[in-house]
């Protein structure tokens, strides 16, 4: 009688079973030897200025290729080379300045074994990701990472399941100790992500974003509100600047204050800026980050949705709430 198969809830598990336990049974065979080699040729890369390229076939390959982006995205530059197409030309990619780590499950992948003979990479740059450590490319590496598994999480125990998460999981491990080696900040992360909310968040300033000041609504302080109020119907930014003759800030007008003024059944076009102003306003400098606009413009119980932006004193322009959320930023719930 044949068994009983598993059921779809039951095989969903032992799939992440399987391949988190072969994941910690890799843990268990690191070496510090291994670790440490690997910290020095960072250190060669660092000082070379080598990229750190990365090798395989198949499902190997496009771990590869991950890999290399990973690194990329840290500031070392890394790209994915094909054994193939190596010796047919890319091979002029490499120097002897680079490092390579093949990616191989058998550890005997025939199109990386034709590739090392013409390598100019040194034996002392070179990583093996391998399941077999005694294989020819574990020999021919200088360092080696057993990459074995009992199984595939693949029913038929074939296709590269297992194999490549336990791949994919060292790469990662590998990047997080070249982070940690050379003391990755979030600013030069950000600095490989500029378009990313990361890099939007530590990178971008209010200058790229704000309004300039001549298509913003600017008043004097003995402006009539109802030059005010045309002012900032032609330029809707949400509050109009009330500045002195040299151009210094000295008060703003929101929507909320003629509101406010309208429902005291005041006569406001009988009004002038100076009366209507608020001479106390939040601002922000154009060199300030864009995040930081955004955070002084959800500060609790003085919310608003666009901010001044003054240089020495200076009304430069007017940064709005809309074009923050429009750029991807988001608000705090």
């Amino acid at each position: 009688m044949s068994e009983p198969k598993n059921s779809p809830f039951e095989l969903f598990q032992q799939v992440l079973e399987l391949e988190s336990s072969s994941i910690i049974a890799c843990k268990n065979r690191i070496t510090t030897k291994s670790v440490d080699q690997l910290c020095a040729l960072y250190g060669r890369l660092i000082s070379l200025g080598g990229n750190l390229v990365f090798s395989g076939v198949g499902k190997s390959g496009i771990i590869a290729k991950k890999m290399a982006a990973t690194f990329s995205s840290l500031g070392l530059p890394s790209f994915f080379l094909h054994p193939v197409e190596a010796l047919h030309g890319d091979l002029g990619r490499l120097s002897h300045k680079d490092a390579i780590v093949w990616i191989s499950k058998s550890g005997s992948t025939e199109e990386i074994l034709k590739l090392i003979p013409f390598l100019q990479v040194p034996k002392e740059n070179t990583v093996a990701l391998v399941g077999a450590v005694h294989s020819e490319i574990a020999l021919k590496s200088e360092v080696v990472f057993d990459c074995s598994v009992e199984k595939e999480a693949c029913l038929n125990n074939l296709a590269p399941t297992t194999s490549t998460t336990v791949a994919l999981a060292i790469g990662d491990a590998m990047a997080v100790l070249y982070e940690s080696y050379v003391g990755l900040s979030k600013e030069s992360f950000a600095r490989n992500h500029p378009a990313g909310l990361l890099g939007k968040t530590l990178l971008l300033k209010v200058s790229s974003l704000m309004v300039p000041l001549n298509q913003c609504p600017v008043a004097k302080v003995e402006t009539m509100m109802s030059e005010v109020l045309l002012s900032m119907t032609s330029f809707p930014t949400g509050l109009c600047g009330v500045i002195d003759d040299l151009g210094n800030l000295i008060g703003v007008i929101v929507e909320g204050d003629i509101r406010r003024f309208i429902s005291k059944g005041i006569n406001l076009l009988s009004l002038k800026a100076k009366d209507v102003m608020n001479a106390q306003p939040k601002k922000i400098s154009s060199e300030d980050l864009a995040f930081d606009a955004l955070t002084m413009m959800e500060e609790k119980g003085r919310m608003v949705s666009s901010l001044p932006v003054v240089d020495r004193d200076q009304l430069v322009g007017i940064i709005r709430m809309h074009d923050l959320l429009k750029e991807g930023f988001q608000q705090k719930n």
